[in-house]
């Protein structure tokens, strides 16, 4: 318990000399010389408070028609989801530490299991992850694991999310784990621990998936594999929830979901939830495979990952079950035909598209990305992510209505 004392003098004086300050007021005496110019006005009453911000609400743009994507988007969401998820019983359950305790928890993250992999084509899938970027980087681990330490390169697709590969950079440098980045796939890689891959990709094109000769880890968008192929040729399959029924929310939280084939299911991290039947023979549910480190020895533990995101994976399961099979169809096939329409008429302006084949999402390149991005912002549209000055990712989903791609050509 040796980290856990609290500091000496001597110790607490070393770390003011490091910020050049000789004692603990020293230390506070900079806060109000960096909020010194702080114009706060009086105090105000709850009422109106309430007004104030109100009448500051007011000011904000909020109407606008949104061809974001990127990993984050704009889809449909039953009301019923949210209705059922903020419940009590959910809403205020942490998630289960207990292999037995929680059955209704547990029966909603075993049906979410089920779902993932029905989804990918995968065996097998746990609990869920915190987002698709720590999902990524915790499958390049996973395949680390499975090589034994044999071999400690990972190949990755530089036309992965850009900030999912910022995750796995970090997980990587403190594994010791080395990355290659590429673009065509090599013909050997045999000496790598996995290659990952995006489908469709980071700009959208969806390409034919190759199985090289080692562990081969897919990060895929469950929207797009409504209407194309799950990547079953894969070993592990990764990517965020996000588009099954969970809102943007500014960015987050969302949630990642990770599946893999049977054979490498003792080194899947975090948990994952089994069926069974109890003493009486009811059917009962339980945490089959506790493999972190809060209930294992370290050295044994396949990851540090401290919990699933249960409520998150709830209202996906909630989504997917409201949705059916043919209205998640659906929703792929218009929000697949709106980008498509868009494309297309994006190509008759003149403007040239440099995807090939792709499902919602597909790139443009215009002479500057700013001016034609603020134009379009001007009337009320978010066009599109800028990727460089002359390149963007636009996005379309079932949300997006054809009034709204009339809009976009006509402000282009």
């Amino acid at each position: 318990m040796k980290n856990f004392i609290a500091h000496t003098d001597e110790i607490r004086q070393d770390m003011l000399n490091d910020v050049s300050c000789s004692s603990i007021e020293d230390l506070f005496t900079q806060i109000p010389v960096k909020f010194k110019d702080f114009n706060m006005p009086d105090a105000l009453s709850e009422m109106e408070a309430q007004r104030k911000i109100k009448a500051l609400a007011r000011k904000n743009k909020t109407e606008y028609s949104n061809f974001l994507g990127g990993g984050v988007y704009n889809k449909f969401i039953p009301a019923c989801v949210n209705y059922v998820a903020q419940r009590f019983e959910f809403l205020t359950a942490y998630t289960p530490y207990q292999p037995e305790i929680s059955q209704g928890t547990l029966q909603v993250i075993y049906e979410y299991q089920t779902m993932i992999s029905r989804l990918t084509g995968m065996d097998i899938a746990n609990a869920s992850m915190y987002d698709g970027g720590s999902a990524c980087a915790e499958a390049v681990l996973m395949a680390h694991r499975i090589a034994r330490g044999k071999k400690n390169k990972a190949l990755i697709s530089n036309r992965l999310n850009p900030e999912y590969a910022e995750v796995i950079k970090t997980y990587a440098w403190a594994q010791g784990i080395e990355l290659e980045w590429f673009e065509e796939l090599p013909e050997n890689t045999a000496d790598y621990c996995c290659v990952l891959i995006q489908y469709p990709d980071y700009y959208g094109e969806i390409t034919e998936i190759t199985k090289p000769d080692t562990v081969l880890i897919v990060c895929a968008n469950l929207s797009a594999l409504s209407v194309i192929k799950p990547p079953s040729e894969a070993d592990i399959v990764v990517g965020d929830i996000q588009p099954l029924g969970i809102p943007m929310n500014f960015g987050g939280p969302h949630a990642g979901y990770m599946a893999c084939k049977e054979a490498y299911m003792r080194q899947l991290p975090g948990r994952l939830v089994g069926r069974t039947v109890d003493a009486d023979g009811k059917q009962a549910f339980t945490l089959t495979i506790q493999t972190r480190e809060q209930h294992i020895k370290r050295e044994k533990a396949t990851s540090n990952i401290c919990s699933n995101q249960s409520l998150i994976a709830l209202s996906a399961t909630l989504y997917l079950s409201l949705m059916g099979e043919k209205g998640f169809k659906q929703t792929g096939i218009m929000s697949a035909n709106m980008a498509h329409a868009l494309s297309k008429m994006l190509r008759g302006k003149g403007i040239r598209t440099l995807n090939q084949n792709f499902f919602n999402e597909f790139v443009i390149e215009v002479k500057d990305s700013d001016e034609f991005l603020n134009r379009l912002k001007e009337q009320n549209i978010l066009g599109g992510i800028k990727l460089d000055s002359w390149r963007i990712l636009v996005c379309a989903t079932e949300m997006n209505t054809e009034e709204e791609i009339v809009n976009y050509i006509e402000a282009v």
